[in-house]
């Protein structure tokens, strides 16, 4: 039997390639980057970085025991909202507790106890005109979503301060999936049309087919209201630059911005159409990954579930117990 040079059959081994059997001045068995031959012009070879941390709830810093000194007002609001949180319900009309009225170091107790959450959001009203005004209020608006979901520490006014430093007039907390304003003064001024224009600019190919669609789930929403979110899928789509640019062009921008951290970012922003929204999730670094436009009143990306709630619920009544321990010590009631 003829046997090849280049094989080693001796018993008990398993076959052998010769240092002769791979291709010259190369090692054999070597595979990955620099083991095969590249021509000019050939595209590189680029692992994807592996993504960051992801967020996660982390309890609040409580505050020491000298800053307890003297805040029976903050614990007695930290009480209030205890109660309000065990009895709310997704869907029903959102509760507030002013904070104006509070002392600087009782407001300072309580945004220091509830800490700092994932969403935020800014409403950054356009010069609107004297019908827009009867009806809404052209002010600035900005909610912080704490570290419990469905609690919203809300500001009205330009946002001068943070959290923990400086009063802040017209200052709130809140109870609610999502800020009561978001829903009431972000989308009066939107128009409830879009018109295409006679011509399309050069490059533009999909982005009519998309406004089609939209147009089609906004009138179904206006006959339905209730009626189920419905999301367009733009990276699924071929879209050109010039779509992309137009369709923002044909939309228009909103006065309204949430940002959703967590495990990457989610990016919503209210076009110039009532109830449309360009929801934009990014990973965690910093790459979009998912483009789509979503049709109804506020995305759910955004929202604070019942579950949310009751285990906000929960949080606060540790967080209460342990201030509760702290106050016993210093000689404060609540």
């Amino acid at each position: 039997m003829h046997q090849s040079p280049d094989i080693d059959l001796s018993p008990n081994l398993s076959p052998k390639l010769s240092p002769s059997s791979g291709p010259p001045g190369r090692p054999l068995g070597r595979i990955g980057p620099g083991s095969q031959p590249q021509a000019p012009g050939d595209a590189e070879l680029h692992d994807l970085d592996m993504p960051g941390p992801a967020a996660r709830y982390a309890p609040p810093l409580l505050p020491e025991l000298d800053a307890l000194a003297g805040c029976a007002a903050g614990l007695s609001t930290l009480r209030a909202l205890l109660d309000v949180l065990g009895s709310f319900r997704v869907g029903s009309a959102p509760r507030a507790i002013d904070l104006s009225s509070l002392p600087d170091a009782d407001r300072r107790l309580v945004c220091d106890s509830l800490g700092e959450g994932e969403v935020s959001i800014r409403f950054e009203p356009a010069v609107s005109t004297a019908e827009q005004d009867r009806a809404t209020t052209t002010e600035p608006m900005s909610a912080q979503e704490t570290r419990l979901a469905g609690v919203w520490l809300v500001r009205a006014g330009p946002v001068t301060s943070t959290p923990v430093a400086g009063r802040v007039r017209g200052e709130l907390l809140e109870v609610a999936d999502i800020p009561g304003f978001v829903r009431k003064r972000a989308l009066p001024g939107a128009t409830a049309s879009l018109r295409l224009p006679p011509e399309l600019p050069a490059g533009v190919m999909n982005a009519p087919g998309v406004l089609v669609e939209a147009l089609e789930h906004l009138a179904r929403r206006a006959a339905e209201p209730q009626a189920m979110a419905q999301v367009i899928n733009l990276s699924l789509l071929p879209q050109t630059e010039q779509d992309l640019a137009f369709l923002d062009a044909q939309l228009g921008r909103g006065p309204l911005e949430i940002l959703s951290r967590g495990y990457g970012n989610c990016r919503i922003t209210a076009t110039g159409c009532k109830d449309l929204w360009w929801v934009r999730y990014f990973n965690s670094d910093d790459r979009l990954i998912l483009n789509t436009l979503e049709c109804t009143d506020v995305p759910a990306a955004a929202l604070a579930a019942q579950e949310d709630i009751d285990d906000s619920a929960e949080r606060l009544g540790e967080i209460l117990r342990a201030l509760g321990e702290a106050a016993e010590a210093t000689g404060v009631r609540g």
